[in-house]
C-alpha cells in the first residue's frame, strides 16, 4: 500500500512538473508577443522622431537671427529637437564627404545654413507635415523646406502593418496556448477522476471538490509565470548586452506590463482550465468514467 501511494505521488508530481513546463513555454511565447506589441509603439515613435525636416535659410540670415528662429520653433508644439548647421559647417561636412572643397573652384561657398528639425511622433504624418511645411515657408528667413514625404509614408504604413500582424498573432497564440494548457490540465485531472467521483458519492459539494484542484492550478500557473518572466528577463538582458541602445525603445513600463500580463495570464489560464476540466468529470456518472 505504501509503495502504491509513493508511486501515485511520484506520478502526480511528474504530471505537475509537465504541466508547469508546458505552461512556462506557452507563457514565454505569449510574453514575447505582448512585449513586441508594447515595444512596437516605442519603436514607431523612435523611428518617426528621427526623421528630419530640413529648413533652408536665406543667405542674408545671420547666426543671431538663426538662433532666434530656433528659439521660436522650440516653442511650437510639434518640435522635439533642432540642430543648426551653419554654412561653414555644411561646407566642412560636404568637403569631407566628397573629398574636395567646392568653394575652391566655384570661388564662393555654395551651401546655405539649415535647421534640421526633428518632430514629435504624433506630427509625423502627411497632413501634419503639409501644414507645418506651409507655416515654415511663410517665415521670411526661410527659403525652402524639404522632407522625405514618401519615406515617412512608407515608415508609417510598415509600422501599421507590423502592429496589425502582432495583434493577430497575439490573438491566435492566446487561443492555441489555452488549448495546449487545457489538454495538459485535463490529463492531470483525468488521472484523479475516480477520486473526484468518490468525493461526490460521500456528499462533497462541487465547490469543495474543485477547491484543491484550483489551488494547485494557481500555484502551478504562478510558478510557470515566474519561470517565464525569468526567461524573458534573461532575453532582454542579453539583448541589452548586445545592443545597449535598445533602451531607447524598451522602458521599465513595457517590462512591468509584460511581466504582469504573463503572471495574470499564467494563473488565469491554469485555473480556468482546471475549473472546466473538474466540472466535466463532476457531471459524469460512474459508467461514463470507466468508458472514457
Amino acid at each position: 500500500m505504501a509503495k502504491k501511494r509513493r508511486n501515485t505521488r511520484r506520478r502526480y508530481g511528474l504530471q505537475v512538473v509537465t504541466l508547469c513546463i508546458s505552461t512556462t513555454l506557452v507563457l514565454v511565447l505569449l510574453g514575447m508577443v505582448v512585449f513586441s506589441v508594447l515595444t512596437a509603439r516605442n519603436l514607431s515613435a523612435y523611428v518617426k522622431e528621427n526623421l528630419t525636416v530640413t529648413v533652408m535659410l536665406g543667405d542674408n540670415v545671420s547666426v543671431n537671427q538663426a538662433h532666434l528662429l530656433c528659439r521660436d520653433l522650440y516653442h511650437r508644439p510639434y518640435t522635439r529637437n533642432i540642430d543648426y548647421i551653419s554654412k561653414e559647417q555644411a561646407k566642412r561636412e560636404q568637403t569631407a564627404a566628397m573629398g574636395a572643397d567646392p568653394s575652391e573652384f566655384l570661388g564662393f561657398n555654395p551651401f546655405v545654413a539649415t535647421l534640421e528639425v526633428q518632430l514629435k511622433a504624433d506630427y509625423v504624418n502627411r497632413d501634419s507635415l503639409r501644414w507645418i511645411s506651409a507655416e515654415l515657408r511663410r517665415n521670411p528667413r526661410v527659403t525652402d523646406v524639404a522632407y522625405q514625404e514618401d519615406l515617412m509614408d512608407k515608415v508609417h504604413d510598415n509600422l501599421q502593418k507590423i502592429n496589425a500582424v502582432l495583434l493577430v498573432l497575439a490573438v491566435l497564440l492566446t487561443c492555441v496556448s489555452f488549448s495546449l494548457v487545457s489538454n495538459t490540465v485535463r490529463l492531470n485531472v483525468y488521472s484523479r477522476r475516480f477520486l473526484i467521483h468518490t468525493m461526490k458519492l460521500v456528499g462533497a459539494s462541487w465547490g469543495f471538490i474543485r477547491r484543491p484542484f484550483m489551488r494547485s492550478a494557481m500555484w502551478v500557473g504562478l510558478a510557470a509565470a515566474v519561470f517565464a518572466c525569468a526567461i524573458l528577463g534573461g532575453g532582454v538582458y542579453a539583448l541589452y548586452c548586445y545592443e545597449p541602445a535598445i533602451l531607447l525603445v524598451i522602458t521599465w513600463r513595457e517590462l512591468a506590463v509584460t511581466g504582469a500580463a504573463v503572471v495574470v495570464f499564467g494563473i488565469a489560464i491554469t485555473m480556468l482550465c482546471s475549473f472546466f476540466s473538474v466540472n466535466r468529470f463532476l457531471r459524469m456518472t460512474a459508467g461514463e468514467l470507466y468508458n472514457i
